[in-house]
């Protein structure tokens, strides 16, 4: 395989476990970390110890709190920054000459929807072509699939969908991840492929309520956990197809039925770890309702990108008239609308 230079932005767990594969593949990696710690952990002792610690890295992956630097003669970046802060991270290097001139290919392993200026939810490759100039316009390409950082960084098989409507970035960007313990194939429907990965993470928070609920329940088992996800993975299909999805299979691949298994199932999941607090910790009694959750999210101590997501889905429900009842069910508990046994009871008895 040719070698690529690679400059990954945000140096949080995916990102860092992503340069640590493209390294061991043989890739020139570059990553940026805002923070000096990282950085310095990163080249000197090959390992992330804020963000993903405990795991050896690829001394190939190296790092640079120079945003600029890392953006500059590569020929391939790949933007990890969360959501809230993806057009603010890309305007730090939106002039380096080879992003500047469109020669660089661009792709994206941040999940969710990104608010803009109205509040309202907009997709992750939007977002990103917004802030780039006029030359990657539907050509940048998002990357999903069942992926936890912590098993990509020990080099176990993992498979990834490379998402775009320009198809030979896609194919580009798919080319690049085959390297040792990565899978990748092809996606020509970007917006379905991110519509799975930011709504299964909604599906997983429920799922983990169920889940801690189901330890101690005569009613709730096995059969209602696979009741739940077979139902979720309906509501992310309704809403792909309102959002604009053009492929079917975008839902029963790994980047929709496959995502949604490792999220809802795995115990490296924060989002099935929140839905376990709401039952175990009584999470939700530090929060007024989802507003104050959303603006204090520090206060869970991870981040649950399902909360969030779930009161874009609620927007996209209500404007498009979408009947989605467990995302309905999961809004009206984070704002302490309902109980999380009067959640599921609403759910189970609807027939």
């Amino acid at each position: 395989m040719e070698s690529k230079t690679v400059g990954i932005i945000g140096a949080g767990a995916w990102g860092t476990a992503m340069g640590a594969a493209l390294a061991r593949g043989g890739h020139s990696v570059e990553i940026w970390a805002m923070e000096e710690d990282v950085v310095e952990s990163i080249n000197n002792d090959h390992e992330n110890r804020r963000y993903l610690p405990g795991y050896n890295l690829n001394p190939g992956l190296t790092a640079s709190g120079d945003i600029k630097k890392v953006a500059t003669d590569k020929e391939f970046i790949i933007i990890g920054s969360p959501s809230l802060y993806l057009a603010s991270t890309i305007r730090q290097f939106v002039d380096v000459p080879n992003i500047v001139s469109g020669k660089t290919i661009i792709g994206a392993l941040t999940k969710g929807f990104v608010p803009n200026d109205e509040g309202l939810p907009k997709f992750v490759l939007e977002t990103m072509e917004s802030a780039l100039p006029e030359c990657y316009k539907n050509s940048t390409v998002y990357i999903a699939g069942p992926s936890h950082a912590e098993e990509v960084a020990l080099g176990k098989i993992t498979g990834l969908i490379t998402a775009s409507d320009h198809h030979r970035n896609a194919i580009r960007v798919r080319d690049l991840l085959r390297v040792p313990g990565l899978m990748a194939y092809a996606s020509f429907d970007p917006i379905g492929v991110q519509v799975c990965a930011a709504v299964k993470n909604v599906i997983a928070v429920v799922y983990g309520s169920l889940d801690a609920m189901a330890e101690t329940s005569e009613i709730f088992g096995d059969n209602t956990e696979s009741l739940l996800m077979a139902a979720g993975l309906n509501e992310i299909q309704t809403i792909g197809f309102a959002m604009g999805a053009t492929h079917p299979e975008t839902f029963t691949s790994i980047s929709g039925v496959g995502d949604l298994d490792v999220t809802c199932k795995s115990k490296y999941g924060r989002n099935r770890r929140f839905g376990q607090d709401i039952i175990k910790t009584d999470m939700l009694s530090r929060f007024e309702n989802l507003d104050d959750l959303i603006a204090n999210v520090k206060k869970v101590g991870y981040l649950p990108e399902g909360a969030i997501a779930c009161k874009y889905v609620h927007q996209i429900a209500v404007e498009k008239n979408l009947k989605l009842p467990i995302c309905d069910a999961l809004y009206r508990l984070l704002n302490r609308e309902l109980t999380p046994m009067e959640c599921l009871m609403k759910l189970v008895n609807r027939q």
